[in-house]
């Protein structure tokens, strides 16, 4: 266990605090997981890869055994009903194969996994069981077969996404229904139809509200009260706002998760993600043609709190910053870590700031100094980095380029030729046409070398 300060920036309170756990020796987050109705996208892969680097540093600084990590998988929701019939697959075959898509994209992006990815339908009689919690204490109300929670029920409705019921109602999605008392009230069971899947209740068969099933997995694993609860941008309002509303009503707490955390949207070439323009980028997708290591490094290249754009120059600079690094691979058992490396992880999880100290230790480094050697690599892997050996990167970068061997030297000789005839502008275009199949040539004396990016 290490003595360090962790300050992270709670949604909640607004504002950034020293990170407090309920007990040191048993640390709990919880973060939303997939809906397993289609492949997730690089907007996905930011949360999965943003808390993989927080469930690291928790284990740093308290301790392998004193973290408890869960990540749950919804995998019934309508939207997943609605996929299955849209492309006439099974539910079960469609969550599954989805799920292990997930698991996959994970291992990919080299993920660690959680001690505990709970499904949401075996957690079903749990969730029938705060439904009748949340009725019993007049916190929800049955109608046409229908359970909804009640938020006029709960003062602090609100607090989280930091705006008034009124102002939520006017500028968020919300469900209409006229079974409904007010507007912001939402569903904690709903009927099921003969054909979509369904359990028995006391309010009929149905099956659970999407905010109730986080509620329930998370009191699961970590109990009414934990420390770190974290997702997406866009879970805020209504997801977790109504999650705190019916775990503190069921369980009559004042707290539910003691910090927030929220990562930023991913735009692509500045563009909202959208399946309607087309632009929505699968993780299964790049899995084939770019190393998931160049992936998770241009996702902590900015901020997590901060929106990143997705474009073609942030993957070219974090390619080239990683073949860069592999140069200096060098097996270590080494797994030290100096305060002042570790200083920007510990300000809220900056890992801009961290990158830049790692491009420093490695200029150090490739100037042969053996102790900022050691502490680099320790640094890369501390965040999921490096931790192939080099002929692994190579091999993956060669086996993915778009042109052979033969080509290649048929270029340099051609270049080679129009720079003997002072044609430095066929020679540029060689230059560039090498570069965009992957390919680095440099001029060493009379001879070009070359490698892959």
């Amino acid at each position: 266990m290490m003595n360090k300060e962790l300050n992270i920036f709670n949604t909640l309170s607004g504002q950034k605090e020293k990170f407090v756990p309920i007990n040191k020796d048993k640390v709990g987050m919880y973060v939303c997981g997939p809906t397993v109705y289609d492949f997730p996208h690089i907007g996905n892969a930011r949360p999965l890869i943003v808390f993989d680097v927080l469930y690291r540093i928790l284990l740093k600084i308290f301790g392998k055994n004193k973290v408890t990590y869960v990540r749950n998988i919804t995998d019934i929701d309508d939207k997943i009903i609605e996929s299955s019939k849209k492309n006439n697959v099974p539910i079960d075959m469609l969550t599954t194969s989805t799920t292990k898509s997930f698991h996959d994209d994970c291992k990919y992006l080299n993920c660690l996994k959680p001690n505990f990815e709970p499904k949401a339908t075996e957690h079903i009689k749990g969730m029938i069981a705060m439904t009748e919690k949340l009725l019993k204490n007049k916190n929800a109300y049955e109608k046409d077969k229908h359970v909804y929670f009640s938020v006029n029920s709960f003062k602090n409705y609100g607090k989280l996404s930091k705006k008034n019921p009124e102002e939520l109602v006017a500028g968020a999605r919300v469900e209409i229904s006229k079974s409904k008392k007010d507007p912001l009230d939402f569903v904690l069971w709903k009927p099921s139809t003969p054909e979509d899947p369904g359990w028995d209740s006391p309010w009929g068969r149905g099956r659970p509200g999407w905010h109730l099933e986080c509620s329930v997995m998370s009191e699961k694993f970590l109990g009414k009260n934990f420390d770190i609860h974290g997702g997406g941008l866009d879970l805020v309002f209504p997801h977790h706002e109504n999650e705190i509303a019916q775990s503190c009503c069921a369980n009559k707490t004042d707290k539910f998760a003691n910090y927030w955390l929220h990562n930023g949207y991913v735009t692509f070439n500045k563009e909202k993600m959208s399946k309607s323009l087309g632009n929505v980028v699968s993780i299964e997708q790049m899995r084939g043609t770019i190393n998931g290591q160049v992936i998770r490094l241009a996702l902590l290249s900015t901020h997590y709190k901060q929106p990143l754009d997705w474009n073609e120059n942030l993957i070219k600079e974090s390619q080239n910053t990683l073949d860069k690094w592999y140069t200096q691979f060098e097996k270590t058992t080494q797994d030290e870590l100096d305060d002042d490396l570790l200083k920007p992880l510990l300000e809220d999880i900056n890992t801009p700031g961290y990158i830049s100290k790692l491009h420093l230790l490695y200029d150090k480094a490739s100037k042969g100094d053996k102790v900022s050697q050691k502490l680099f690599l320790s640094g890369c892997r501390l965040i999921g980095l490096l931790e192939e050996d080099i002929e692994t990167w190579k091999k993956f970068k060669k086996t993915k380029s778009k042109i052979d061997e033969k080509t290649i030297k048929s270029k340099i000789k051609d270049r080679e030729n129009a720079r003997e005839k002072g044609d430095y502008k066929l020679a540029d275009s060689l230059r560039k046409e090498l570069e965009n199949d992957g390919i680095i040539i440099e001029d060493k004396g009379n001879k070009t070398a070359w490698r892959y990016k």
